[in-house]
């Protein structure tokens, strides 16, 4: 099994990686767009529960959120994902989004959880601000990033 720190899904130049943060995890989407890092680190938020590559697209699930900026948009973002996982007792590993405004409409494609199979390891309560970022490179890549709860 690769290790948690190392970015696991690679598409072009959009991944997702994790950072450590005492005892929560940090979770980092990069891509060439902010609706592309936006995507990824929702796939990292995933992937601290299971391995985003054993979920399946088989449901597919819409949803919005808005916020004033660029951060608290991707914290909505990340709790709105998060309350859809839990509620609907779903993971997600696909995304699709569009960002206007600071309003984000998404799609999600995934499964119900499966224990079996999926072997979630820990339950993510949250997205909050800590190292909350969202910011474009001089390479012009897109990082979105923040601490969730565990």
């Amino acid at each position: 099994m690769p290790s948690p720190l190392a970015p696991q899904v690679e598409t072009a130049q959009a991944h997702w990686e994790h950072f450590p943060h005492q005892a929560d995890m940090g979770v980092r989407g990069l891509g060439p767009t902010k609706e592309s890092a936006f995507e990824q680190a929702a796939v990292a938020v995933t992937a601290v529960i299971a391995n985003p590559e054993a979920v399946r697209p088989v449901e597919v699930v819409s949803f919005s959120c808005e916020a004033p900026d660029d951060e608290l948009l991707l914290v909505d973002w990340l709790n709105a994902l998060i309350f859809e996982m839990a509620t609907r007792k779903m993971l997600f590993a696909r995304f699709a989004i569009q960002i206007h405004d600071h309003h984000l409409e998404a799609t999600a494609w995934g499964e119900p959880v499966d224990v079996v199979r999926h072997q979630p390891a820990v339950e993510v309560k949250g997205a909050t601000y800590t190292a909350l970022s969202v910011t474009q490179e001089p390479d012009g890549r897109w990082v979105a990033q923040c601490v969730v709860d565990v």
